[in-house]
């Protein structure tokens, strides 16, 4: 029940994150014991390169506390969508931080919005979904695979999120997304093969009053396929963008200061190769505060793809 609301104290159950170093994060349930691969029921303890944690030693701890492992020690933190993303386990490629900012602002999602989400994936865009719609919203998230699908729905179970999401096992390229969610949703986020297949069961997912429609692509030929069918369905501005997060290398550097007075001096008719070295010469450094590029860029995501809807469009 970590996700559902802020809490004060660790409680059986609780997803928890144990916070290492920024580099280094995991992901724990607070359960004094584990069935292990023999079927055997057996104390859990979660081992890190600073040595064992007692897994039932921090339920009742006040999440923010550090606990103390048998090598060194570590810093339990409630779960959010941020820290989830770097910890869940992957049953699919997931989108991280830097593209979902952007997705969740286009997309205008705001709590009571009614959402829809093809490619539940491993659920790392599913929980940002829901903390900007929650309390009086509604997820309604879909994937081909049904093992996928039905992992996800225990998963929201155990976060305390069931009573916002609706996790469906469909085809929703072939089969839409049910006539049930026709014309009830603000919002469609696409994150499959074949985007251009499902951008007309969008269409009629998005409510009348119109929406807002976002797709997910790593080539750029899968956007552009996109974008012909938005185009032919009436959507407007239509853009799509690639959003990389790059960081700037401050650094304080010092630079010689010349003293340039001696060109202010007239000419003597026979110059001193001595003195006018002399002159030259750097009389003091100056500090300044630099901004440059690092020497690795990040690498390609993928590319976001957007579209409005207008109010009133024909369906028929």
């Amino acid at each position: 029940m970590s996700f559902l609301k802020p809490k004060t104290h660790i409680e059986q159950g609780d997803i928890v994150i144990l916070y290492l170093s920024v580099n280094s994060m995991h992901a724990i349930e607070a359960v004094p014991t584990i069935v292990n691969k023999k079927g055997e029921t057996i104390a859990h303890i979660f081992q890190t390169p600073y040595g064992s944690l007692k897994v039932q030693s921090i339920i009742g701890v006040e999440y923010g506390s550090r606990v103390e492992l048998s090598k060194g020690y570590a810093h339990v933190l409630q779960p959010n969508p941020e820290l989830w993303t770097q910890t869940l386990p992957h049953r699919t490629q997931i989108i991280y931080t830097p593209d979902i900012s952007m997705i969740l602002h286009q997309l205008e999602v705001r709590p009571g919005a009614v959402v829809v989400e093809s490619g539940t994936g491993s659920g790392s865009l599913s929980h940002y979904f829901l903390r900007a719609l929650k309390p009086t919203g509604h997820l309604h998230t879909f994937d081909f695979h049904e093992a996928r699908a039905d992992q996800a729905r225990d998963e929201f179970k155990r976060h305390g999120l069931a009573d916002f999401v609706t996790v469906y096992h469909r085809d929703v390229c072939n089969l839409g997304f049910t006539s049930e969610l026709d014309g009830v949703a603000d919002a469609v986020f696409l994150d499959l093969p074949a985007p251009d297949l499902a951008v007309p069961h969008a269409f009629k997912a998005l409510k009348l009053s119109g929406g807002r429609f976002c797709s997910f692509s790593p080539c750029i030929e899968q956007s552009q396929r996109c974008i012909n069918v938005l185009t032919k369905l009436g959507f407007n501005e239509i853009c799509s963008m690639e959003v990389l997060q790059q960081e700037s290398v401050i650094k304080t550097r010092s630079f010689p200061v010349i003293d340039l007075e001696f060109l202010k001096a007239p000419k003597s008719s026979e110059p001193n190769a001595n003195d006018d070295s002399k002159t030259k010469e750097p009389k003091e450094l100056k500090k300044y505060l630099t901004s440059s590029n690092p020497q690795v860029l990040p690498g390609h995501t993928g590319f976001l793809t957007f579209a409005t809807l207008p109010p009133n469009v024909p369906k028929a």
